[in-house]
C-alpha cells in the first residue's frame, strides 16, 4: 500500500468520523440529549401503545392483572422490536429513525380470534404472521400493486370507524341500561382537553395531547369518588420479568392465520410508507435492500410479539412527523426511546397505573385517537381520482366492513373459519377493497391514465401511514411529493424490470446509497 493510499484511508476515517458526530443519522447525540430525546419519542407513542392491549384485553373480559400484563408485554417488545429496527443486526433493521407498536390494523380480527377460539389462537396467528412477514420481505414490492392508494385508504378509513365503537364500549363501561351521564362527562371533558391542547398549547405539547388528555381527564376524575380504581397498584411489583407463554402454549387455527396474514400485508404497506417517509425527512432514501430489512424486522418484532404474549407490531407514523418536527435525525435517539420501553415494560407498577385509568377518560380520548386514524384514511383517499369505480370501491368496502360492526351477529350462521374471517370489519373490508380494485381498475384502465398529470401530496405526520406509492389512481399517499413515471422513464431509471407503479418509489442504488450494507 502507497503513502497516498495510506492517506486516503485515514481521510476517509477522518471525515466518516466527523460526519456520525453531527446531526446524521449514524451520529450519537450525547447523553444528556438522547434520553430526553428518546422520552420525547415514548411519549408521542404511549397512548397508542397501550390502547391495543387494553382494547384486547377488555373485550376478552380480562381480569385487571391481566390488563397490565398485557400492558407490560405490549411495552416491553416495542422497545426490543425498536432496537431491532433502528440499530439493526445482519439482514433485519431499516436502521433509521422508526420506533415500533402494535398495530391498530389487527385489533378486529384478534377480538374475532380470541372470543371464539382464545387468546393462544392470536398469539398462533400472531407468530403465523410474523414469520410470513419476514418470508415474504424481499418480494413484497412485486404486491404493493395489490395496495393502491384506493385500498390502503379505505382499509385506514374502515380502521377508525370500526374502533370507534371500542370507544363508545368505553364511555358506556358495560352498563346495560346504557352510559352513565357521569361517564359522558368525562368522556367528553377529557376530548374538550384534546382539542384545547391542540390549539393552545406549545407544539411540543400538541404532539403528546392525547396523552396529556388521559392524564389531566383521571386527574379530575380522581376527585370523583369510585371514577378511579387504582386497587391494583400497591399490590403490583416494582420490577418483574415479562415471561414468554404466560397464557398458554400458542395455537395454529388455520382460518386465524389467514385472517392476521391479511393484516401482516397492511401491516408491510404501513411500514413501507414510513420508512420511505423518514428516509426523505432524514436526506438517506432507502433502498430496496433496507426496505426488506425494514420489513423483515417488522416480522421478527411480530414473533417476538406471540411468544411474549402480545401482537403484531408497526412503525408508528406519529414518530416519524416527530422526527420533522424535531430535525433530529439520529437513529440511536429511537434506540434510546426503545430502551425506555424495555424499563416501563418491566416495571408493573407502571402498567397498573395505566390499566387504572378510568374507563370513560378513556374513552373520550378514543374518540379523538381512532377519529384520528379514520382522518388519515381520509387524507389518502384524497390523493385517488374519484371516477365511479373507485367511488363504487370505497363504498361497498366501507358497507362490507361495517355489517359486523353495526350488527355483530349477522355471521351468527355461518360456519366458524367463515366468521372468523368476515365477522371484523376490517378484514372484510380488505379483502373487499383489493377484490374490488383488480375487478374495476383493469390494466387497461390504468394505462390510459399514466400520462395524467401529478396531484401534489401533503406530509401525513398523524396516525397509520399507507405505503407511499405512484398509482394510476393516486399519486402517492401523502408522504412525499412524488410523479407519475411513463414506463420507458421507469425502466431507465430503475433497469429492475419493475412495474412503473413500484418503480417510482425512491429506492436508489444500495451500494451508493451505504456503501458498507
Amino acid at each position: 500500500m502507497t503513502a497516498t493510499d495510506l492517506n486516503d484511508r485515514k481521510a476517509a476515517k477522518a471525515a466518516k468520523a466527523a460526519k456520525r458526530t453531527t446531526n446524521s443519522v449514524d451520529g450519537i447525540p450525547p447523553l444528556a440529549r438522547l434520553a430526553p430525546l428518546g422520552l420525547q419519542h415514548v411519549l408521542a407513542m404511549y397512548a397508542g401503545a397501550v390502547a391495543v392491549p387494553l382494547i384486547v384485553g377488555g373485550a376478552l373480559g380480562y381480569s385487571a392483572g391481566d390488563l397490565a400484563f398485557l400492558i407490560s408485554a405490549d411495552l416491553f417488545v416495542a422497545g426490543i422490536a425498536t432496537i431491532i429496527q433502528s440499530v439493526g443486526f445482519w439482514r433485519f433493521g431499516v436502521r433509521l429513525p422508526l420506533m415500533q407498536g402494535v398495530t391498530f390494523a389487527a385489533v378486529g380480527p384478534m377480538i374475532a380470534i380470541g372470543q371464539s377460539e382464545g387468546i393462544q389462537a392470536v398469539f398462533g396467528a400472531t407468530i403465523a404472521c410474523g414469520l410470513f412477514m419476514i418470508l415474504v420481505a424481499p418480494f413484497f414490492s412485486q404486491l404493493l400493486r395489490f395496495f393502491p392508494p384506493i385500498v390502503t385508504g379505505t382499509v385506514i378509513l374502515i380502521i377508525g370507524l370500526s374502533l370507534m365503537r371500542v370507544a363508545a364500549g368505553w364511555i358506556v363501561d358495560n352498563n346495560p341500561d346504557g352510559a352513565a351521564p357521569i361517564n359522558v362527562a368525562f368522556a367528553f371533558g377529557t376530548l374538550l382537553l384534546i382539542i384545547l391542547i391542540e390549539r393552545f398549547a406549545p407544539a411540543p405539547l400538541q404532539r403528546v395531547s392525547i396523552l396529556l388528555g388521559l392524564v389531566l381527564g383521571t386527574i379530575v376524575a380522581l376527585f370523583v369518588p369510585g371514577m378511579v380504581d387504582w386497587s391494583s397498584v400497591g399490590d403490583a411489583a416494582w420490577f418483574a420479568f415479562v415471561t414468554p407463554f404466560h397464557f398458554g402454549l400458542p395455537t395454529f387455527q388455520v382460518a386465524s392465520i389467514v385472517s392476521m396474514l391479511i393484516v401482516g400485508l397492511v401491516i408491510m404497506t404501513e411500514t413501507t410508507g414510513d420508512m420511505i417517509a423518514v428516509g426523505e425527512i432524514v436526506e438517506k432514501p432507502v433502498t430496496r435492500r433496507q426496505l426488506a430489512d425494514g420489513l423483515r424486522a417488522d416480522g421478527l418484532g411480530t414473533v417476538i410479539g406471540g411468544v411474549f404474549n402480545t401482537f403484531p407490531y408497526t412503525a408508528f407514523a406519529q414518530n416519524v412527523g416527530l422526527v420533522s418536527l424535531t430535525g433530529v435525525r439520529s437513529r440511536f435517539v429511537a434506540t434510546a426511546a426503545g430502551v425506555i420501553l424495555v424499563v416501563l415494560g418491566l416495571i408493573p407498577k407502571v402498567s397498573a397505573i395505566v390499566e387504572g385509568v378510568p374507563s370513560a377518560v378513556l374513552g373520550g380520548a378514543g374518540i379523538a385517537l381512532f377519529g384520528m386514524v379514520a382522518a388519515s384514511g381520509i387524507r389518502t383517499l384524497t390523493k385517488v381520482r374519484f371516477n365511479n369505480k373507485n367511488v363504487l370501491i370505497v363504498a361497498v368496502s366501507i358497507g362490507v366492513a361495517l355489517l359486523p360492526t353495526v350488527t355483530p351477529t349477522i355471521y351468527d350462521q355461518f360456519p366458524q373459519w367463515f366468521t372468523l374471517i368476515f365477522d371484523s370489519g376490517i378484514s372484510a373490508g380488505a379483502i373487499t377493497a383489493i377484490l374490488l380494485n383488480l375487478l374495476l381498475n383493469s390494466e387497461q384502465m390504468r394505462e390510459a391514465r399514466l400520462g395524467d398529470p401529478a396531484i401534489g401530496s401533503s406530509d401525513a405526520v398523524r396516525g397509520p401511514a399507507a405505503a407511499a406509492l405512484v398509482h394510476p389512481d393516486a399519486e402517492g399517499t401523502g408522504l412525499i411529493p412524488t410523479q407519475v413515471l411513463s414506463d420507458e422513464l421507469a425502466a431507465e431509471q430503475t433497469g429492475d424490470g419493475l412495474p412503473a407503479d413500484v418503480s417510482a418509489i425512491r429506492l436508489e442504488d444500495e451500494d451508493e446509497a451505504d456503501p458498507e450494507r
